[in-house]
């Protein structure tokens, strides 16, 4: 029992640690399959430290508690590999689109909660060398479910390999690592009793790739970071910070109907999506280097002034490749380089600077491209006023398919009650 109260005293501690961020902050708690895998794994840890007594007990212990104890154990394994793929599912947004795997993992979760209930009475316990343990169909049920959820991470990691975070693909990787490292030694050596093991490395890669309340907080300090530098440069174009506030949510607002209505969805990950909105404030870094005599000129732009504007979308990924890869995770910053240097681009081809057009120009810069045109029509800028929100609508209309994405274009207009609240909140 000294491994898995060791273990426990591991597991116990992460939950302390995990709850504090919540008693820190007063935010209330709002239960996660996070919280359900860490109760699973928790109840696992304990039930394997008890088993590991009563199997060694087995003229003290009567029969019926130790079958109890051992099939509850079981039914707690097959509870806590449920409650992994689920939240592996979450994180990498499988569950809306892949119906088939959905249905192999429930059906094979049910039909393994049934075999270990029904087979429960062909358990035997064996006596090893230095401890005893059980073997059966019970035992081979969990192994088996090990097995399809091993699989099944292996499948949704090639998938999203591309649109998850790198601590994603580590969480994802450190299970499925687990799951077969525990599950080859417990068949090739039964008497090395380490399922605790496996479910704390599990749980430990979730906490820390996650869950961890530092690494949240670290996360909204390089948020703030984002939109201090972004309100920077807003502020050398007369700006109030309500254009990057309102760019930000219409991209959000725009990113998740065109998921939720099934466009791009493998691209548009929980992950991505995340990214996505904290890359958007950094679309017009690069007009930090635009002279305040083009970039604040109440008249028409010459020729030659419009060239110089032009030129903030290569200054501004430049700006992100030099300054932000140490900062940020290197797909904020893949995300934030397409958005600066792309989000001019037209979908006909007649935009800037490279002329790209339809589906060459990045997913990321044509949700930006929209959200910043509707945005900048509707502000008052020092060289015209702000256009009424009907005109602001029928621009993207009448862009649809020449300037914008018309997949895009259209999203947006059906969710322009959304837009119009956020536009009121932020004017």
């Amino acid at each position: 029992m000294k491994l898995q109260i060791g273990v426990l005293a591991v597991a116990m501690y992460m939950l302390v640690v995990y709850n504090k961020k919540f008693t820190i902050r007063g935010v209330a708690h709002k239960w996660t399959l996070f919280d359900t895998l860490l109760a699973s794994g928790l109840a696992v840890i304990l039930l394997d430290a008890v088993t590991a007594y009563t199997v060694n007990h087995l003229d003290t212990v009567p029969d019926s508690v130790n079958l109890f104890l051992h099939v509850i154990f079981f039914l707690l394994i097959d509870a806590f590999l449920f409650s992994m793929m689920l939240y592996v599912m979450e994180l990498t947004d499988t569950v809306p689109g892949s119906r088939r795997l959905k249905c192999v993992l429930y059906v094979s979760f049910a039909l393994n909660l049934s075999a270990v209930v029904l087979f429960s009475h062909d358990l035997e316990y064996v006596k090893g060398a230095y401890t005893n343990y059980s073997m059966g169909m019970s035992v081979y049920a969990c192994y088996s479910l090990a097995a399809v959820y091993f699989l099944a991470s292996a499948v949704i990691l090639l998938r999203k390999w591309k649109y998850t975070e790198e601590r994603t693909r580590f969480l994802i990787l450190s299970a499925m690592i687990a799951l077969s490292a525990v599950s080859v030694v417990q068949m090739i050596f039964p008497e090395v009793l380490i399922t605790s093991i496996g479910v704390l490395l599990i749980l430990l890669a979730g906490f820390l790739n996650h869950e961890e309340p530092a690494l949240m907080e670290l996360r909204v300090v390089h948020e703030e970071m984002v939109y201090a530098f972004a309100n920077l440069v807003e502020n050398r174009d007369e700006g109030t910070g309500g254009h990057i506030k309102r760019t930000t949510e219409y991209v959000k607002i725009l990113a998740e109907e065109l998921k939720k209505r099934g466009y791009y969805g493998d691209v548009l990950t929980r992950d991505y999506i995340r990214d996505l909105a904290l890359s958007a404030p950094m679309h017009d870094i690069g007009k930090i280097a635009i002279p305040d005599s083009v970039l604040q000129k109440p008249g028409r732009l010459t020729p030659e002034e419009f060239d110089i504007i032009k030129t903030h979308t290569t200054i501004g990924a430049r700006i992100i490749d030099e300054n932000f890869t140490k900062t940020q995770s290197r797909r904020i910053c893949d995300i934030s380089h397409e958005i600066a240097l792309s989000h001019h681009e037209k979908w006909n081809g007649r935009g800037y600077p490279y002329g790209l057009s339809g589906e060459q120009i990045p997913l990321s810069a044509r949700i930006m491209a929209v959200s910043d045109v509707f945005d900048a029509v509707s502000e008052k800028r020092c060289y015209r006023d702000a256009l009424p929100l009907d005109t602001c609508f029928k621009i993207i209309e009448d862009g649809s398919g020449s300037d914008f994405d018309p997949v895009i274009a259209e999203v947006f207009l059906s969710v322009r009650d959304q837009v119009e609240e956020c536009y009121r909140a932020h004017a």
